[in-house]
């Protein structure tokens, strides 16, 4: 039996979380304003909530550092500073990570499985963006998938628009998704899908969108339909 929750059982909660943190933002502030101008940690705190609600739900932590998930998921535990300096990656933190549960022997022995990074108000690209895309695959590209208990990383944002907005999300999401797949398609053991939510327009006021980006190493094909 898994102890850890399938694929699309977390993109399908990361999707509920946010829908459920808009919804909050919404009726505390009257509908007066847009879930982007919420604080930054709402949307993270409302998708591990969600998570936490599965069947066999991992532990989950917010904002952990690259080095304590390095050592957390690389076979080699000492290994995590060479394995930075190898692959140009600096000191950040990860918006939530999701480590696979176990009964701790002592407080090294964590198992960690999935990163994501959550942006809320994205409208249009940035290298900042890219930024955190390639995060992800740095944290992603060891050489072997052995060498690794890191499954695959998520990046999930919200964005909307006002209805005075003269580009609409059907035309600025294909553009930051085309943005992130330049990104990945530097990495020839890395793959990408995207799975959204559909475009939701509110009459008068506006319209709005959750996306989750997914990448993984390439092992076969995918055993996952709804990302393509």
């Amino acid at each position: 039996m898994s102890n850890f929750p399938n694929r699309n059982s977390l993109i399908d909660a990361t999707i509920k979380g946010i829908k459920q943190a808009k919804d909050n933002f919404l009726y505390w502030t009257n509908d007066r304003l847009y879930l982007s101008y919420a604080p930054a940690k709402m949307l993270s705190i409302h998708i591990a909530q969600e998570i936490s609600k599965l069947k066999n739900a991992p532990e989950i932590y917010i904002d952990a550092t690259i080095s304590d998930i390095l050592r957390c998921s690389l076979k080699d535990r000492g290994a995590f500073l060479n394995y930075m300096d190898k692959h140009s990656i600096k000191e950040d933190r990860f918006s939530i990570t999701l480590d696979k549960r176990i009964k701790h022997k002592n407080n090294n022995d964590s198992i960690s499985k999935v990163i994501m990074t959550v942006k809320n108000g994205i409208r249009n690209i940035k290298n900042e963006y890219s930024d955190e895309i390639e995060k992800i695959c740095k944290m992603l590209n060891s050489s072997k998938e052995e060498e690794s208990s890191l499954e695959y990383g998520l990046y999930a944002f919200y964005t909307d628009l006002p209805k005075s907005a003269r580009k609409k999300l059907k035309t600025r999401i294909p553009q930051i998704i085309h943005s992130f797949n330049e990104v990945v398609q530097k990495y020839p053991n890395l793959k990408s899908s995207f799975v959204d939510d559909g475009i939701n327009e509110i009459e008068n006021i506006g319209e709005w969108s959750i996306g989750v980006y997914l990448i993984e190493r390439i092992k076969g094909s995918s055993n996952n339909p709804r990302c393509s």
